[in-house]
This record gives C-alpha cells, sequence and structure tokens, in this order.
C-alpha cells in the first residue's frame, strides 16, 4: 500500500487534501442546486438530512480536537452499534433550519475542519489522539478521511436520485479504499460464529490495488495482504464499488469461488 494512498501516512496529505477539497465542492453544489426536501438514495433522508449530517459530525470533530489539545476527558465513547440510529436523529433534528443558514453553517464548518487538519503536523497526525463519540480516542488523521467519506458517500446518495448519478471518482475511491477494509473490521457481527472461515477481497485496480485475506471468527475479523489461493471464496471490487459496498450503498462486485461463503461473509456486517 503506498504511503501517498495510505490516509495512515503524512505522504498521503497532499492527495486526501486535494480529495477532501473536490468532494466537498461537488455536495456543496448539489445541496444548493437540488431540492432542499428531495429523497435521496439515503433512506429516510432527504437533501437537507445529508447537509444536517455534515453539520452535526464536523462540529463534533470541533469537540473532539478541543479535548485533545487541552487534554481533558472526554465523554466515553457510545460504540458503532448505536451509530447509525443517532446520526440519523442528529441529522433530522436540523430540519428546521432554512437552507440558506444550513447551507452557510456547513461551510463554515468545513473551513474550519480545513484549517484543523491542515494545521497539523506530520507528527500530529498519527500521534495526536483526538476522542470520537462513538469510537473513542483516534489519530488526528482519521477525521480528515472522516470528511473524504461523509462528502464522497453523501454526495453519491443525493446524486442517486438525481440526473448527475455517476460513479465515485477515482482519487476518493483510491484513497478510501483502506478505510473500507477497516469499516468491515470493525462492523463485523461475529461473537455466534460456531465455525471460523476465510474469504478473499481482490482490489482490482487504484492507488491501493491488491488482494486481502479476511479471517473470521468468534473473536472478531482479522485482515492482510495475502495469497488469496487457498480460500473458498474471493469477492472482487473496483475501489468504488469496494466503497460503496462497505457502507452498505450497493451490493455490487464478483465472486469466485464457493457463493454461500461469500454469503456468509456479507451477512456479518451492522450498518453506520
Amino acid at each position: 500500500m503506498s504511503g501517498e494512498w495510505n490516509f495512515m501516512d503524512p505522504a498521503s496529505r497532499s492527495n486526501l487534501m486535494r480529495a477532501v477539497r473536490a468532494e466537498a465542492a461537488s455536495f456543496f453544489e448539489l445541496a444548493a442546486n437540488t431540492e432542499w426536501e428531495a429523497p435521496t438514495a439515503c433512506e429516510r433522508w432527504q437533501v437537507r438530512d445529508h447537509v444536517g449530517h455534515m453539520i452535526d459530525v464536523t462540529e463534533g470533530y470541533f469537540i473532539g480536537f478541543d479535548h485533545a489539545r487541552a487534554g481533558t476527558e472526554a465523554p466515553g465513547a457510545l460504540g458503532l452499534p448505536v451509530m447509525a440510529e443517532r446520526l440519523d436523529e442528529h441529522a433530522r433534528a436540523f430540519r428546521g433550519l432554512g437552507k440558506e443558514d444550513a447551507l452557510k453553517r456547513v461551510h463554515e464548518d468545513f473551513e474550519r475542519m480545513l484549517e484543523i487538519s491542515d494545521g497539523l503536523t506530520d507528527e500530529e497526525w498519527t500521534g495526536l489522539m483526538v476522542p470520537h463519540p462513538y469510537m473513542g480516542p483516534l489519530p488526528a488523521c482519521c477525521y480528515p478521511v472522516f470528511q473524504l467519506v461523509d462528502y464522497t458517500v453523501h454526495g453519491w446518495d443525493i446524486r442517486e436520485r438525481t440526473d448527475a448519478a455517476r460513479p465515485l471518482a477515482g482519487e476518493a475511491a483510491d484513497l478510501l479504499v483502506p478505510v473500507a477494509l477497516i469499516v468491515w473490521q470493525s462492523t463485523a457481527l461475529t461473537s455466534e460464529l460456531a465455525q471460523p472461515f476465510a474469504v478473499g477481497v481482490r482490489v482490482t485496480s487504484g492507488a491501493n490495488a491488491g488482494d486481502y485475506r479476511f479471517d473470521c471468527g468468534p473473536e472478531g475479523l482479522t485482515y492482510a495482504l495475502a495469497d488469496l489461493s487457498d480460500v473458498r471464496a474471493v469477492l472482487e471490487f473496483d475501489p468504488g464499488t469496494l466503497v460503496l459496498a462497505s457502507y452498505g450503498r450497493l451490493r455490487g462486485g464478483t465472486v469466485r469461488g464457493d457463493l454461500a461463503v461469500a454469503d456468509r461473509f456479507r451477512r456479518l456486517f451492522f450498518p453506520i
């Protein structure tokens, strides 16, 4: 995995922040020029709810960075299983905010987040631990990549219900391949697995192309770059399809080998 396309490496900063700016600009244009209460590909959310979501999560990041800089203790992490429900509630709580005010606020939040991200030193990129409301302390570099996730995936959600529908941009998708793999690792419900099993995930193109072996057992799910000749099923994805599949937006990809094993893998995950 090239450091320039691995968000955990400070060498990725130029690529990552360029992609964040591009995806955010696309999202803002869509939100401004699409009917405010139009449905989107995200169940129950209208365009305005995606904007509300971005306000909610970004302003939550500010609180985390304040705690990290001040060395103060943040509230305990709520855990990923409740994340989807609570984010839904928070996003729709902004429905009372008018379109003009909401767009102004989300723009201002984005600019402040850019200042925070651009101001991180290379040492702070992975060394500064910032509390996340659901996941607890995370390296500071996770927060700009979370911005990329949200502006990319929620932009796709809006475009899917308009004439602007299109696949993900290559740079954004490449940068999000490592995130997609972590999402699967973090959202797998494996405690009741009677027998361990393994599957392969092949990313077929882009800067993070490669073969990843996922080992699934009662203790959890782990993955690593590995030879896949001994696994019973391999799921193949281009980068954009992998990202959208990991976030539950589609059931794309190609299965080679045992379809039942592949289906078993796909059924492990809860939404976030």
